[in-house]
């Protein structure tokens, strides 16, 4: 018999903290950016050709607009939950992802931690399933509750019975 899931926002959000980690990785965005265009304008200096500039004031002011607006808007809509029967994933900001893995699917429960991740005391979960779609990804979530979650994962996921295929 299939269990009826239900249809509604995962409850829980991400760390405040997150809002940092997604600035700080846009900032580096611009700055990769930036970089190179600001070297060919100073090594020109007075021949550097009117579009360079346009572009190097373009990109920083985009990636501003960006690392000021993105992160609160997907601090606001990244969400997820976990139910006996359940993950629940909410996330993206121009194109949104609702993600529903059944606990029978679940195969392995991951946790990363990149060096900026680190540096915020954030953690992402990634819980792989026996889906084509791939794994559910639960990204900005604070170290202590990204560990708490994945064990609940791991021994739910142990406590139900199925193969996950």
């Amino acid at each position: 018999m299939a269990i009826a899931l239900p249809l509604r926002p995962p409850a829980h959000q991400v760390s405040p903290r997150a809002v940092r980690w997604w600035r700080l990785r846009a900032l580096l965005t611009v700055l990769a950016l930036t970089v190179p265009q600001a070297v060919v304008l100073l090594v020109l200096a007075e021949d550097a050709p009117g579009w360079l500039v346009a572009t190097t004031v373009l990109t920083v002011l985009v990636g501003l607009a960006y690392g000021i607006t993105v992160p609160l808007l997907l601090y606001r809509i990244h969400r997820w939950e976990v139910t006996p029967e359940a993950v629940y994933t909410l996330s993206g900001w121009l194109v949104r992802e609702w993600r529903i893995a059944p606990i029978s699917r679940v195969q392995t429960v991951d946790t990363e931690h990149g060096p900026l991740q680190q540096l915020l005391k954030l953690a992402s979960v990634t819980v792989t399933t026996a889906s084509a779609r791939g794994p559910v990804k639960i990204r900005g979530l604070d170290e202590h509750a990204a560990v708490e979650l994945a064990r609940l994962l791991t021994e739910t996921t142990q406590a139900t019975p199925g193969d996950a295929t």
